[in-house]
């Protein structure tokens, strides 16, 4: 399994290939961020959760959940 660091790279790639401007670069972004600012996946999880707006926070859980599962 990889760790919180290389989830995060991979979630920055995404962001930065993300139109800007677009929902799919904000949550992008904000999995890249949170998975390297937190000790570890169950933690960016839970952070996650509270992000907003929903459409964003939805993304987010969605890419999240796809990496964190490959």
């Amino acid at each position: 399994m990889r760790d919180n660091l290389d989830l995060a790279a991979s979630a920055q790639e995404l962001a930065d290939a993300a139109p800007t401007g677009s929902i799919d670069r904000a949550a992008a972004s904000s999995v890249a961020i949170t998975l390297a600012t937190t000790r570890d996946i169950s933690d960016a999880r839970k952070t996650l959760d509270g992000l907003s707006p929903e459409e964003v926070r939805q993304a987010a859980l969605q890419l999240f959940d796809r990496l964190s599962s490959a």
